[in-house]
């Protein structure tokens, strides 16, 4: 696939952002005291937000790949 460089660069680099924000965003969900019911069950919340993040994650994965092999 050719596109050109700046925009491989910006893949990547879109890439690596969501990759350094989406662990450190999971980690105030985690802490958040909304996340766990009294019986310290998983609430909806939590599943909302894990299921959000891990597609951001799967997402930010893909597009720096595409990133990365456009620039081979």
């Amino acid at each position: 696939m050719n596109i050109p460089v700046a925009w491989s660069v910006v893949l990547i680099v879109t890439a690596l952002w969501n990759l350094l924000i989406w662990p450190r965003f999971w980690q105030r969900i985690v802490a958040d005291p909304r996340s766990r019911d009294a019986d310290g069950r998983a609430t909806k919340f939590l599943t909302v937000h894990t299921v959000l993040i891990a597609i951001s994650l799967a997402l930010a994965l893909s597009v720096g790949v595409l990133g990365a092999l456009t620039l081979i």
